[in-house]
């Protein structure tokens, strides 16, 4: 649930959030609009990306591989945040339509009708969300492999951006590519930020942490300035807690301790200055906190599994975006 005023001490806070989110390429479109026809069975394999699902009319049981059942019913939105193989159905004993390669080449939203003719139908959008550049993994890692968001009365957001998503692909126009991966973008950050309204106290890691009145100031002043030598006592003092009590208490928040969240900041930091400008490898080290080059590049090729030099060289020669593939949608029996 969103909350439309927002206090400025929040707003502080989720400052963090939106340094993240605007340094990863976050992408994606609307893939299929089905139409689904008791009985019927939808089976969707694995992808190296997130896939959200809206139920926009009727029920349906969704299916992980690990064997966990979700019974949605309408107005639902699902994210299968890890893209694992999963199923949807009305009834299991019917003989499932395989998307054997949900990749598409076209903007183009991609009808398909399955199951009998005979109503109530079931009628539900898929999508998907691509995504690259450092710390979005640990955004993505925290979430659960099954989001699911349920409708609530101020959640008029969703259906907004989906019926802008269905009209932009219905037309093929200048720029449509762009016009759908923007949407997707701020698709993404509302359903982030609705999870994060739904935590309770302790849930959700770093990003919980983040309107902890403690931590929430500590991950602030790590993120504007992961080059300090930030120590316990340090920060304790500056949002106002003892050394003990600041470590034990950002450690069972965040997930990690202290000194290991300062140096994948400080990677995640390097690693998007290597690939968004042309400083020094030396620069960028000082830059992070290091003296020297060689001590960054043995702590940045133990993190990345590259030296920064070929870091550089990679993430230019793919031009850093995540690759969905350009092949044609299968559908086989």
């Amino acid at each position: 649930m969103l909350c439309p005023i927002v206090h400025r001490s929040n707003l502080d806070r989720m400052d963090i959030l939106t340094q993240v989110l605007d340094r990863v390429r976050l992408g994606g479109t609307l893939l299929f609009h089905f139409e689904l026809g008791h009985p019927w069975h939808l089976e969707l394999p694995a992808r190296p990306y997130a896939l959200f699902h809206y139920l926009s009319q009727g029920s349906a049981t969704l299916a992980l591989e690990q064997g966990e059942e979700i019974q949605m019913t309408e107005g639902d939105f699902v994210v299968i945040t890890r893209g694992e193989p999963h199923v949807f159905y009305s009834d299991r004993r019917a003989e499932p339509l395989r998307i054997a390669d949900i990749e598409r080449s076209s903007p183009r939203l991609g009808f398909l009708r399955h199951g009998s003719p005979a109503k109530p139908l079931s009628t539900m959008l898929c999508g998907n969300f691509t995504v690259s550049r450092p710390m979005f993994g640990s955004v993505l890692e925290l979430l659960p492999p099954v989001l699911l968001l349920k409708p609530t009365a101020d959640r008029g957001w969703l259906e907004a951006i989906l019926r802008r998503m269905m009209s932009e692909s219905a037309l093929e126009r200048p720029g449509q590519g762009v016009a759908l991966s923007r949407l997707t973008e701020v698709l993404f950050v509302e359903v982030l930020r609705s999870w994060i309204a739904s935590l309770s106290p302790g849930q959700g890691g770093w990003i919980g942490a983040i309107s902890d009145p403690h931590i929430g100031p500590a991950l602030k002043l790590i993120h504007e300035s992961p080059e300090q030598l930030w120590t316990l006592s340090d920060l304790g003092r500056r949002v106002g807690l003892g050394r003990s009590a600041f470590s034990a208490r950002f450690t069972r928040l965040v997930g990690q301790s202290m000194h290991r969240y300062v140096i994948e900041r400080r990677m995640a930091e390097a690693a998007f200055l290597l690939e968004t400008s042309d400083e020094p490898i030396a620069r960028i080290a000082s830059r992070v906190g290091y003296e020297t080059a060689a001590a960054f590049s043995k702590l940045f090729h133990r993190h990345h599994g590259h030296s920064p030099g070929r870091y550089r060289a990679s993430r230019r020669a793919d031009g850093g975006y995540a690759q969905s593939g350009n092949s044609e949608v299968h559908v086989s029996d």
